[in-house]
């Protein structure tokens, strides 16, 4: 979560969230011997990407290592398989009209997760071949070319070249999904680094016929100091710029602080980054509840004393987040839930070797989780076994991968007042999808049944009996937010029949004495329909109503059901859904 999720992420305190691994990499001697990541394995991932508004980017190409994808219309991609190395996975995002996006990570087991920002290929300003010139931002950030160019391939370029430029402020709590790769870096040594930024650079040249370029010679550029870096900010600091073949940083340079300003000498484009470098440390935290069991989703934040920044990560299905983090360095270390809430903070470090942190327990009373699962199958009612789950609920939306129809999120819910959520499934291999479903967190688990992956059905009721195939009804349902069958006039009511045999249908009824969204029994709603009978206040039975959203007419009402009852053929048990359109 997404629910298995743990990503990769890097910012501005060099915390390099991963898997557990204590190998830390190589510290060869030469800066043109790649870092060691260990050996091939195979790994899965799924990721988003999206525009600077946050908005999902479809047809980007994504590659991983042997395996490509292409971004369907949530811009979420599934790549399965793809070769990779035991400490790194580089990804890398291609999209016409936008520069190429990249993220790396120290891959886990089961699925890992990953959220690429792309960001526009807009041209700044133009500069001519032959003459001295310059493009700015306005924000102070400045390159001054001197007029010398050549083609990828090498040869002289004459004529107009237009200049595409971002810079990324290191305040910007979005750098991570913007900036390429990671903040691991090989210095000049050959070592390998974390890096904490003053800030970032991309530059991109493009000739009269399109055609990438790059310089000849040399370019100067500018980079502002974030003002709440500056007091801090060293006289003299590293330029590293981004390898796109390897996937990491390399040192290369020296920038000079004037002023407001970091200024360096640059001999080709791509990204260029102002940092300083630290050693590092292997550093495991794990988040569980009071009874040991791990809390995922929950984002982690750790800052260095003197740094001005946090970097944020997010815990796996384990609970864990871990990582590079500098050696020998006391560390803020901030949990909060899932509606930015904080909810545990403490000191931690300095650590000069690697770290198991004991157990982060947090013990807030009206903090509870829930484990959310179902399952998402096919327009045809098989089941979906190459999908996902998009899961919204706070300041949050998470991924769970769909296998053999099931999907599962743990979630932390924020408050007793706060319990809403909305799911929405697709059915990645024929592109089909569910529109969004409103639910409601029950503890410990959510069981929201069976989502329908059929882009064209509008409103559902589906049910399952004991283990017998789930039934659907997409067709003539009528719902009601008002009177029901009792003649309540602030109840609810929700009717269905399907077709099951030539000239022969069969009902399907749900009716409740209030529509105000909570959890109910059976002593406020009932059910009846050939396969059960009458489930009601006279029946034996456990069957809870979560009732999730009564919109107005024309808006849905969503409810979920599910619990045991008895008939006269015996126990059973009942667990089903229903997505109705509200007609008056």
């Amino acid at each position: 979560m997404i629910s298995k999720k743990l990503f990769l992420l890097v910012l501005l305190l060099p915390f390099l969230f991963s898997s557990c691994s204590n190998d830390s990499g190589n510290n060869g001697n030469s800066i043109d011997t790649p870092l060691n990541f260990g050996s091939e394995v195979s790994k899965n991932f799924t990721g988003q990407i999206v525009d600077e508004n946050n908005s999902p980017l479809s047809n980007v190409a994504i590659t991983i290592s042997n395996k490509t994808a292409i971004t369907d219309v949530n811009g979420i991609f599934i790549i399965s398989a793809a070769t990779v190395h035991d400490k790194f996975a580089y990804i890398t995002a291609k999209k016409a009209g936008y520069i190429d996006g990249s993220r790396s990570l120290v891959p886990t087991s089961g699925i890992n997760n990953v959220k690429i920002t792309m960001l526009t290929g807009t041209v700044i300003g133009t500069v001519n071949s032959g003459n001295s010139g310059a493009v700015s931002l306005p924000n102070g950030t400045k390159v001054t070319f001197d007029g010398n160019f050549k083609t990828e391939t090498g040869q002289a370029y004459s004529g107009s070249v237009s200049v595409i430029m971002h810079h990324l402020n290191p305040s910007d709590p979005t750098i991570l999904d913007k900036m390429p790769g990671m903040l691991l870096a090989q210095n000049s040594n050959g070592e390998q680094r974390v890096l904490e930024t003053y800030g970032m650079l991309n530059i991109e040249m493009r000739g009269s016929s399109s055609q990438k370029l790059q310089l000849t010679t040399s370019a100067q550029i500018e980079m502002p100091i974030a003002s709440s870096q500056l007091a801090s900010s060293p006289t003299t600091i590293p330029l590293w710029h981004f390898d796109e073949t390897l996937g990491y940083w390399k040192e290369e340079g020296l920038a000079t602080k004037q002023g407001t300003k970091y200024v360096g000498t640059v001999s080709h484009f791509s990204w260029w980054n102002c940092d300083v470098q630290f050693p590092t440390i292997n550093l495991t935290v794990t988040v569980v509840n009071t009874v040991g069991s791990p809390l995922s989703n929950l984002k982690v934040a750790l800052r260095r004393a003197s740094s001005t920044y946090s970097v944020n990560g997010f815990t796996n299905n384990l609970g864990q987040v871990c990582g590079l983090v500098p050696a020998n360095e006391t560390l803020t270390m901030t949990v909060y839930d899932t509606c930015d809430n904080v909810i545990y903070t403490s000191s931690v470090g300095p650590f000069s070797a690697d770290t198991t942190l004991p157990n982060v327990v947090i013990t807030n009373s009206t903090i509870q989780s829930t484990l959310v699962q179902g399952n998402l199958l096919k327009c045809d009612g098989t089941n979906v076994s190459n999908g996902y789950v998009l899961l919204h609920y706070g300041n949050q939306n998470v991924l769970a991968n769909v296998t053999n129809s099931s999907f599962s999120f743990t979630m932390l819910v924020c408050s007793a007042t706060n319990t809403g959520f909305t799911l929405q499934g697709f059915d990645y291999e024929n592109l089909q999808t569910t529109n969004p479903i409103n639910f409601t967190f029950t503890n410990p688990i959510t069981n929201v049944g069976n989502l329908t992956a059929c882009s064209t059905i509008s409103e559902f009721i589906s049910y399952r009996i004991d283990t017998n195939p789930i039934k659907y009804i997409i067709a003539n349902i009528t719902a009601s937010g008002r009177g029901t069958a009792s003649g309540t006039t602030n109840g609810l009511s929700i009717s269905a029949y399907s077709t099951v045999a030539p000239n022969t249908t069969q009902g399907f009824y749900l009716f409740g004495n209030t529509n105000i969204p909570g959890i109910y029994t059976s002593s406020l709603f009932s059910i009846e329909s050939a396969d059960t009978g009458a489930i009601n206040v006279q029946t034996i039975n456990t069957v809870s109503y979560n009732l999730s959203s009564v919109g107005a007419i024309g808006q849905y009402i969503d409810i979920t059901f599910n619990g045991t009852y008895t008939n006269t053929t015996g126990s059973h048990s009942i667990t089903g859904v229903a997505h109705v359109i509200r007609d008056n």
